[in-house]
């Protein structure tokens, strides 16, 4: 997987540049073309295999302090919500006609938190978590959900194996054959 994603990486570098960034450069003068390690920096997807999550390991137990300290003054305290979106409860309500929408009723990778917490939170400082921070919280949120034990901890290796309540209730675009 990461020698395709490499590929694809490389395929998108070449369109870029087909497509008159160089050109734009030396015509311009503006820029110039980014370093790979500018480029890994940005490179921080994570698939819902896992594929893309970095070393580190995180339990449930740390991560309620690292929540207490980044995330409650937005979720409440235990993930209930306010003034941000709830991130705990839901279970059971999807399929009615006022859904609750949470990490534990909705979503429907784990990796798919870690992707998000790590990319877009604490929402005053974002990417400002460090990987081991990020398996924490996301151990701790999906223990709020009751997805996980008290003295769960996470790392690249156990995080894509986590089964969310809801991952059976989507289907992807990309499926072939008869549906």
């Amino acid at each position: 997987m990461a020698a395709r994603r490499a590929a694809w990486a490389a395929v998108l570098a070449a369109a870029i540049l087909a497509t008159g960034a160089a050109s734009a450069q030396e015509r311009y003068g503006l820029g110039r073309p980014a370093t790979q390690a500018e480029i890994a920096q940005w490179n921080i997807d994570v698939a819902p295999d896992g594929e893309g999550l970095p070393v580190g390991t995180g339990s449930a137990r740390q991560g309620e302090a690292i929540f207490a300290n980044h995330c409650a003054s937005c979720h409440g305290d235990r993930g209930q919500g306010h003034p941000m979106d709830r991130l705990v409860g839901g279970a059971g309500t999807i399929a009615t006609k006022k859904p609750v929408k949470t990490v534990g009723s909705f979503w429907p990778y784990a990796t798919t938190l870690f992707d998000f917490v790590r990319r877009a939170m604490p929402f005053d400082a974002p990417q400002s978590l460090s990987p081991s921070e990020t398996y924490a919280v996301c151990a701790y949120v999906l223990f709020l959900n009751g997805i996980l034990p008290a003295d769960a901890t996470l790392d690249a290796k156990s995080l894509p194996l986590v089964r969310m309540p809801n991952r059976d209730a989507f289907v992807s675009a990309y499926k072939t054959g008869p549906r």
